[in-house]
């Protein structure tokens, strides 16, 4: 059964999900933002972990456990700082969360949570950041069956606005997504008012 993919508004620490994706430096030795946020939910063992990970280049990602998160996982996924979007931006943006479904696949990962990567300190603009998120997770699931859900997470009213017409719009666009939506049906790890 093909992905459902869906934006909520809420707190990505809490979400009930097998991993969730940490919009991480490339040091993965913790930041500010949702990388902060993490990192204090999750607990000192998760810099440990991230220590002996020695980093992650722009556009891959690595994954730890979730420690004292509810998610089993956290997959941290560097994304790029936005310098005008002539210096591969998009290319590299793309990448990390293909890397992230690829690294959710082979640990068996069914449900995940994405942040809106690189559209904090690292300047991303938040509309051209999503749907460079939305085409690669629709591109990337399609190799990855095992994965049923992913979440949007979204920090803000406005955020959750931005990703819930885009989605629409590839719904719109897309027949295979049309398909791949009535397929899915209602079948969903969290429910529609997860917060």
């Amino acid at each position: 059964m093909p992905a459902n993919l869906r934006a909520i508004q809420a707190d990505i620490t809490t979400l009930q999900v097998d991993a969730i994706v940490n919009a991480a430096n490339s040091s993965l030795l913790g930041g500010g933002g949702v990388d902060g946020a993490i990192h204090r939910t999750a607990g000192p063992a998760l810099l440990e972990a991230c220590r002996r990970l020695g980093g992650c280049p722009t556009g891959e990602a690595r994954i730890t456990e979730g420690y004292r998160l509810p998610a089993r996982f956290v997959i941290h996924a560097v994304g790029p700082v936005w310098r005008g979007g002539n210096h591969g931006e998009p290319a590299l943006l793309a990448s990390c969360y293909r890397s992230a479904i690829s690294l959710a696949g082979q640990h068996g990962v069914h449900t995940l949570a994405f942040p809106a990567i690189s559209t904090g300190a690292y300047g991303y603009p938040f509309e051209a950041a999503a749907r460079v998120a939305i085409a690669a997770v629709r591109d990337a699931i399609r190799v990855s069956p095992a994965i049923r859900e992913v979440v949007f997470c979204c920090h803000s009213a406005d955020a959750l606005a931005i990703y819930e017409k885009q989605l629409g719009e590839c719904d719109q666009g897309d027949p295979r997504a049309r398909r791949d939506k009535a397929r899915a049906g209602r079948g969903s790890a969290l429910p529609p008012d997860a917060n």
